[in-house]
């Protein structure tokens, strides 16, 4: 059976996309679904290759009791629009950057998080400049759209 491949996307992959990653991997975990699917995450920008979550990625996912600290930044690659089937950007800006540097025959594979898991138009807020709360709020975003998401592919209903 192939394997889902899911990439999940924000700017500089340390705060939404990470926490994306260890959320959307936690659930299918638990469900017992994990072998389904092949889970990572990337940023359109190269600033925090190598690093490690921000601090309050990494916090708040501990919370809820994912663990992200392992995890390390990467820049989205050429490779990665053959090799994942669902790309989902956080937001538009991040969205526009994918459509720019995708091959065509790839284009189909490139959504915004919140359209292809719940059908919302809204962007996943970046944290970064923010405090806790917008931690938390982003968390809840994901959490709920990494949930219905789930639900979409058990079903083959993803938007």
């Amino acid at each position: 059976m192939k394997r889902t491949a899911v990439l999940f996307v924000c700017m500089g992959n340390i705060c939404r996309s990470p926490l994306a990653e260890g959320i959307f991997a936690h659930l299918v975990e638990k469900q017992d679904i994990a072998h389904q699917f092949v889970i990572d995450s990337a940023g359109t920008g190269a600033w925090h290759a190598g690093n490690a979550p921000d601090e309050r990625s990494i916090a708040i996912a501990h919370r809820h009791g994912i663990d992200i600290a392992s995890q390390k930044a990467r820049q989205v690659r050429p490779a990665d629009f053959e090799d994942f089937d669902i790309i989902l950007a956080m937001d538009n800006d991040n969205l526009a950057r994918l459509r720019a540097i995708c091959p065509r025959q790839h284009t189909a594979k490139l959504h915004l998080f919140n359209n292809y898991a719940m059908g919302q138009t809204s962007n996943v807020p970046d944290p970064y400049y923010g405090g806790e709360d917008g931690f938390q709020t982003v968390y809840t975003m994901l959490f709920s759209g990494c949930m219905s998401l789930i639900g979409k592919l058990e079903t083959g209903h993803a938007s």
